[in-house]
């Protein structure tokens, strides 16, 4: 389903994926009975279908990415160790968004705290520093953070 597209080593590392052309038959089975997380109910009647995840996570396909996270600075957001995010380059950072970012020759995620023309990237774990971007930092906003696929 996804293709390598890049690695990269930091603090909290990132491997880029690109979303794969799928053909139409492809998906996995979608039950479309409610799974309910209280008291069992009988199911007497349910549909299959299938189901895309690209379809279903994806907004703008030109923009998308998946990246693969590594690091502890984002778990209070729900981001751990190989996570599988969902970026799309199309969204306009603002505050409060989870952004990944390219700061002095490394990427990043963090939440984005914006306050007038000064920004901090803020880490999700009190063991981690929020850092203020400065005009000395080599930054750019990479991507929005819309999704994320963790495994169970």
């Amino acid at each position: 389903m996804l293709q390598k597209l890049k690695q990269v080593k930091a603090s909290d590392s990132l491997t880029f994926f690109l979303p794969k052309e799928l053909n139409e038959s492809e998906g996995a089975i979608f039950m479309d009975i409610g799974i309910s997380a209280g008291f069992p109910s009988p199911a007497d009647d349910f549909r299959e279908t299938r189901i895309s995840l690209d379809e279903e996570l994806i907004r703008n396909k030109e923009a998308t990415f998946f990246a693969r996270v590594s690091g502890q600075s984002m778990i209070g957001a729900g981001l751990e160790d190989n996570d599988l995010l969902v970026i799309d380059r199309s969204i306009p950072p603002t505050n409060n968004k989870i952004a990944v970012c390219f700061l002095d020759g490394e990427f990043t995620v963090k939440r984005l705290r914006v306050e007038g023309n000064e920004v901090w990237l803020q880490p999700e774990n009190p063991e981690y520093p929020i850092i203020k971007i400065t005009e000395e930092n080599n930054f750019i906003i990479w991507g929005i953070v819309t999704n994320v696929i963790k495994k169970v």
